[in-house]
């Protein structure tokens, strides 16, 4: 059975997702522990109610970025994970975890990359008037949101207000998230270190990437 790291910052409502994926037997893994740069954040409640372990480690501690991720580091090898998941993780991760577990940690992403990496994306899908708006999930790479791409779940705007649009957001990102995961596990996607591709294997594809069209 596959182990899976997650790291959170916040809520942790994709963790519940993927919690939930896992207890219904469609993602055929063990979340061995769930760290956090943020103890207030409810996803370690969400993973203590699943008796998931956690962790703390707050990046105020520490007085650098290199110095925050060579800990982060050392803290996921006593995990030894197959895979490492970012669910709302809010921190740029400097080049070192990136490549030392490159194919094997994947982030997910409000926008259409590469359309508005970074941050406010629902804020610019409304003020440049875009027709479609969704997430992309990918493997992480040194560069910003700049990863192989492996999935992205779209919707049509519908010109709605902000807190629609990420409420909806929200429903896809805890639909496609749990089945890349599921994918992975079962080897059916994976990073060609190679050639620093996406393959994808038994999964019917519309397009270069799994790209899935939703109405929520």
């Amino acid at each position: 059975m596959k182990r899976i790291v997650v790291l959170i910052s916040g809520s942790g409502s994709n963790l519940q997702a993927i919690i939930d994926n896992i207890s219904l037997g469609l993602i055929q893994a063990e979340i061995v522990e769930v760290i956090s740069n943020n103890e207030n954040a409810y996803g370690l409640v969400r993973a203590k109610n699943a008796n998931i372990d956690t962790f703390v480690l707050d990046h105020k501690s520490f007085n650098s970025r290199d110095e925050y991720d060579n800990a982060l580091k050392k803290r996921i090898q006593v995990n030894k994970p197959d895979l490492i998941v970012m669910a709302g993780f809010m921190r740029i991760l400097t080049p070192l975890i990136p490549t030392k577990y490159k194919g094997k940690i994947i982030n997910i992403h409000p926008s259409l990359l590469p359309l508005y990496p970074g941050l406010n994306t629902h804020e610019k899908v409304i003020n440049n008037s875009d027709k479609e708006h969704g997430i992309s999930i990918h493997f992480v790479s040194p560069v910003l949101d700049g990863g192989p791409l492996i999935a992205q779940g779209v919707i049509d705007t519908n010109d709605n207000s902000i807190e629609l649009l990420i409420k909806r957001i929200h429903s896809v990102e805890h639909l496609l998230y749990p089945l890349v995961i599921q994918y992975i596990c079962e080897e059916k996607i994976y990073l060609e270190e190679s050639n620093n591709k996406v393959t994808f294997e038994d999964i019917e594809l519309t397009d270069a990437i799994l790209k899935i069209k939703y109405n929520v």
